[in-house]
C-alpha cells in the first residue's frame, strides 16, 4: 500500500460570487458541456448499421463503436475525485472537455473501423470527469438557498440528451454522412471550455499532491473495464454459454472484490469508499441505482417493441419516445427551486409512483395501439422523471462535505450510469427470453386441428398464400403476438419494482429545510 504522505493542499485565492447574466451563463457552457457527453453515450447506438456498412464491419462488430466508449467512461468516471484532487475542479474539467471535442473530431475523420475505436476509446475515457463536475461546480456557482434551482437546471440536461440522443442519430444518418454525430460535439465543446475557463478563473478548488494508488486504479480498469464489457457484449454471445462472457464475469467479480479489499485499507484510495458510511449517500445511491436500472429498461424495451414489432422506423420511434422530456423540462427547475419546502422523500414517492403507473398502462397496450395513445403514457412519465432525478440526487448528497463532493458526484454518477447499463441488458434479456418462452407455448395452438388456425389459413389461402408462404405467415403472427406478450410481462414486473422503490425511499433521512444544501 501506498505511504507516501500527502503533500499540504495548496489553497486557492477567495471566490467572488457569481450572480446575474454571468451565472446564467456558466449555467449554459456547463449544461451544455454535460448535455454534449450524455448524448454522445445514445446517439450513435442507431447509427451503428451505418457506420459498420460505411466502413465494412458486420454489424455485430460495429457494437464496438458503443462498447469501446461505454468501458472507456465507466472506468474514468470513478476517478474523478482522485483528479480533482490532483488537477482541481475548473482545470480538469475545462481540460476533459477540449480533449473530448478533439476526439470527437478525430471520430469524424477516422478513415478506417479500427482508428474509429481507438478515438471512441480515448473519447469514453476523457468524458468520465464531465458529468459529476459540471454538476459539482455549478452548486458551488450558486448561492445556498438556490442551489436547488442549479441542480433543476443541470438534471434537465441529464434528462433529455438521452431521450433526444437517438432522435438526433437517426435524423444525421438518414439525411447526413454519419461523422457528423461527431462533428457536431466540436463548437459545443469549444464553447463550454471556454466559458468554464474564463468565467470560473480564481474559482478553482484545493489541489495535492495525492499519490497514485497504482493497484486500486489497476484493479479497477481491470473489474469495471470487464464488467462494462461482458454488460455490452453479453447478448451477442448468448450471455453464459459463451466461455468469453464467463471469463469476463470472473475476471471482473475478483478484480473488484480485490479491489474493494484494498480500498478499504488503503491510505489514499482512487475511491473513497468511506462516502457509504454516510445513510443518506449509501440508501441514495442504492435507491437511484435501482430505479436508473428499471427506467432505462422501459427506455430500451419500448423503443425496441415499436421497431421489432410494429415496424417504427428508429426515427419514428424516437419521437414516440420523446414526449417524455416536455414536462421533465419544465418541472425539473420548479422543483429545484422549490425543494427547500418540499419533503424531498413524498415527490421522490410520487416519482416511483408516477412510473409504476405508467408501467402499468404500458402492460396493457397491443399490436393495435395507435400512435397517439403510445404518446400519452410518454408525457405522464416526464412529471416522475422531474419528481425522481433531482430530489435523489439531493438526498444522496445532502450530507456530503464540500471538500468530498467532487468524489461523492463521480462514484454515484459512475453507479447510475452502470445501473443503466445493467437494467439495458437485464431488460433486452428478459424480453428475449420472454418472447421464446410465449413463442413455443403459442405454438402449441397453432395446429390444423385448432378452429382458429383453420380460419386464419383459409383466410390466407382466399389471400393467394399457399405452402410456405403461409407457414411463414402464421409464424410472424405468432411471433409478433409472443413478443407482444413479453412486453406486458416486463412492463407488469416494472410495475411492482417501481412500487418497492418508492417504499424504500422512506429509509433515506434528509434534513428538512436544508434539502436544497448540497454538502455542508
Amino acid at each position: 500500500m501506498s505511504t507516501s504522505a500527502t503533500s499540504t493542499p495548496s489553497t486557492p485565492p477567495a471566490r467572488m460570487p457569481l450572480t446575474g447574466g454571468i451565472l446564467a451563463l456558466l449555467t449554459m457552457g456547463l449544461a451544455l458541456g454535460t448535455f454534449m457527453e450524455v448524448l454522445d453515450t445514445s446517439i450513435a447506438n442507431v447509427a451503428v448499421p451505418t457506420i459498420s456498412g460505411s466502413l465494412g464491419v458486420a454489424t455485430s462488430e460495429g457494437t464496438w463503436v458503443i462498447s469501446s466508449y461505454s468501458v472507456a467512461s465507466a472506468i474514468a468516471v470513478p476517478l474523478t475525485g482522485w483528479l480533482a484532487r490532483r488537477v482541481g475542479e475548473v482545470k480538469l474539467f475545462t481540460i476533459s472537455v477540449l480533449l473530448f471535442s478533439i476526439a470527437s473530431a478525430l471520430c469524424g475523420l477516422a478513415h478506417n473501423f479500427e482508428s474509429l475505436i481507438a478515438f471512441r476509446l480515448l473519447q469514453g475515457f476523457v468524458s468520465g470527469p464531465m458529468v459529476p463536475l459540471s454538476q459539482t461546480i455549478l452548486m458551488r456557482s450558486y448561492p445556498p438557498e438556490k442551489r436547488g434551482l442549479a441542480l433543476g437546471l443541470w438534471a434537465m440536461t441529464v434528462i433529455v440528451a438521452p431521450i433526444f440522443g437517438p432522435v438526433m442519430g437517426g435524423y444525421i444518418s438518414d439525411n447526413y454522412t454519419w461523422p457528423w454525430i461527431f462533428y457536431i460535439n466540436v463548437p459545443i465543446g469549444v464553447f463550454s471550455a471556454a466559458i468554464s475557463y474564463f468565467l470560473l478563473r480564481g474559482h478553482e478548488t484545493k489541489t495535492t499532491n495525492q499519490p497514485i494508488d497504482g493497484v486500486g486504479l489497476a484493479l479497477l480498469v481491470i473489474g469495471v473495464g470487464s464488467l462494462q464489457m461482458m454488460l455490452d457484449l453479453g447478448r451477442d454471445h448468448d450471455w453464459f454459454s459463451s466461455n468469453f462472457i464467463v471469463t469476463l464475469a470472473i475476471v471482473s467479480a475478483v478484480s473488484l472484490a480485490f479491489m474493494l479489499a484494498w480500498e478499504l485499507t488503503e491510505k489514499e484510495p482512487v475511491i473513497d469508499l468511506s462516502l457509504f458510511r454516510d445513510r443518506n449517500f449509501a440508501m441514495g445511491v442504492l435507491i437511484t441505482s435501482l430505479g436508473f436500472l428499471a427506467f432505462f429498461g422501459s427506455v430500451v424495451v419500448l423503443p425496441l417493441w415499436l421497431q421489432t414489432v410494429l415496424g417504427y422506423t428508429s426515427w419514428l420511434a424516437g419521437l414516440a419516445v420523446a414526449p417524455v422530456g416536455i414536462l421533465a423540462l419544465v418541472l425539473s427547475p420548479l422543483i429545484g427551486q422549490n425543494m427547500h419546502r418540499l419533503e424531498l422523500r413524498v415527490v421522490a414517492s410520487l416519482a416511483f409512483v408516477t412510473f409504476a403507473f405508467v408501467s402499468y398502462w404500458n402492460s396493457t397496450f397491443t399490436l393495435d395501439t395507435p400512435f397517439h395513445e403510445i404518446i400519452y403514457p410518454r408525457l405522464i412519465q416526464g412529471i416522475g422523471v422531474a419528481c425522481f432525478f433531482v430530489p435523489m440526487t439531493t438526498i444522496t448528497l445532502s450530507s456530503v462535505s464540500d471538500d468530498r463532493l467532487a468524489g461523492a458526484a463521480g462514484l454515484s454518477n459512475f453507479l447510475r450510469v452502470l445501473s443503466g447499463a445493467i437494467g439495458t441488458a437485464v431488460s433486452t434479456t428478459m424480453w428475449e427470453n420472454g418472447m421464446i418462452r410465449h413463442h413455443a407455448r403459442l405454438t402449441e395452438s397453432v395446429t390444423p386441428y385448432s378452429a382458429g388456425t383453420s380460419a386464419y389459413s383459409d383466410l390466407l389461402s382466399g389471400l393467394g398464400l399457399s405452402g410456405q408462404a403461409l407457414t411463414a405467415q402464421l409464424d410472424r403472427v405468432v411471433t409478433a403476438q409472443a413478443y407482444m406478450m413479453s412486453t406486458n410481462d416486463f412492463f407488469r414486473i416494472s410495475f411492482y419494482a417501481f412500487l418497492a422503490l418508492a417504499v424504500m425511499v422512506w429509509l433515506t433521512r434528509p434534513k428538512k429545510g436544508a434539502s436544497a444544501m448540497m454538502g455542508h
